[in-house]
């Protein structure tokens, strides 16, 4: 970096990470540019769950007030066994709790561009990131090399970023996933009672997550094997999921042909930096969602990211190793909470019912269930 120049970063990326990660610098100091392979910055029509850490680092990067119009807040998080049975409830956005908000994806990504344009980041669509080098040469599809001061990889689970510096130790599938979607809200879909709560309904090898999005917007999960070809279809048979959830007939009958199936997997990287590159998100991370935490570890990174880059500019290798020092440990005690939540996909309906009361009542366990929730990130 040149005595008296802004330092420069470019990031690959605009989804969660990337964008915070942007304006995060921005508003630093930094000159910013922002590459996304796509045409334009739609997220894909799904709602997401932000709980009281990712809601720190909105705050602090003037994105709280735009993301939170419309939000839904709820009461309860519960788990229901095969017969509709209370297995675990935990009060949230109570009085000392861990707070949560849903909301749509793309009223997130909207407000983090708009974040990011307030702070003069530049996006650039249609610009597809292909490798960096660990001196911080960013190069592009179509060959053009640029320099950067930083160079961060928020280009998803498949970066292209991370595996041109050899940095992935291993991405493991998980064999199973969820078609995604969204619907109008019903006033019939679940009792009156139930309405606002958050709702996971276990039967067999398969679940449904039940989430209001917002006043009108109904998150819609259903999870199951990647072998249950049957239940991963789109349009979603919905003869077969009545047959597992026959309490929630009404609600099914109007999932119709909405919805996209992923499948879970989970990364972990042998370094998150190499040089002046720094992996964020999925592209260093990702995790299964039964902890609805990859959004808010994305968010956490990245707005750390910006603040130990900022502070140790005259040496960012070291800076990024720092970083990472600092905040991988939480990133992976979220990342193998969550792998251990998945382990119950596959238990036998009894047992799973049985082990999750008694975990329900447990003040360690649901501690450590919400320790990443309750966390107080870096530069907040």
């Amino acid at each position: 970096m040149k005595t008296g120049s802004k330092p420069r970063a470019e990031i690959a990326g605009a989804g969660i990470g990337g964008l915070t990660a942007a304006a995060a610098l921005a508003q630093r100091g930094w000159q910013v540019r922002v590459h996304e392979r796509a045409p334009d910055l739609r997220a894909f029509g799904a709602g997401i769950y932000i709980w009281g850490n990712g809601l720190r680092v909105l705050e602090a990067i003037g994105a709280y007030d735009e993301a939170a119009v419309g939000a839904h807040v709820g009461q309860w998080f519960e788990t229901r066994d095969h017969c509709n049975r209370v297995m675990e409830q935990i009060p949230i956005n109570s009085s000392g709790g861990a707070r949560l908000i849903t909301i749509l994806r793309e009223t997130l990504i909207r407000s983090l561009t708009h974040a990011c344009e307030r702070a003069g980041v530049e996006i650039v669509t249609g610009s597809h990131a292909a490798s960096a080098s660990a001196d911080g040469e960013l190069t592009l599809d179509d060959g053009t090399r640029l320099q950067a001061d930083l160079i961060v990889a928020s280009d998803g689970i498949g970066s292209r970023i991370r595996d041109s510096l050899d940095l992935l130790a291993y991405r493991e599938p998980l064999h199973y996933g969820a078609v995604r979607m969204l619907i109008e809200m019903g006033q019939n879909d679940v009792a009156a009672e139930d309405r606002g709560k958050y709702i996971e309904y276990f039967s067999g090898t398969r679940r449904i997550l039940y989430t209001p999005a917002s006043a009108t917007d109904l998150y819609i999960a259903l999870c199951c094997a990647d072998d249950d070809h049957a239940a991963r279809r789109v349009p979603v048979d919905t003869t077969l999921w009545k047959e597992s959830f026959p309490h929630l007939g009404h609600l099914i009958d109007r999932f119709a042909d909405a919805g996209r199936w992923d499948s879970f997997e989970v990364v972990r990287l042998r370094q998150w930096a190499r040089g002046r590159v720094a992996i964020i998100g999925d592209a260093a991370h990702a995790m299964p969602p039964y902890l609805g935490q990859g959004g808010g570890c994305a968010l956490m990174n990245a707005l750390s990211l910006a603040v130990f880059a900022t502070e140790h500019q005259n040496d960012l290798p070291a800076a990024l190793v720092q970083w990472e020092e600092r905040e991988r440990p939480m990133t992976e005690h979220t990342q193998q909470t969550a792998s251990l939540l998945g382990h119950m996909n596959n238990w036998p309906d009894e047992l799973r019912s049985e082990v999750m009361v008694l975990t329900g009542q447990s003040e360690y366990l649901a501690n450590e269930r919400m320790k990443t929730a309750l966390h107080v990130p870096t530069g907040t």
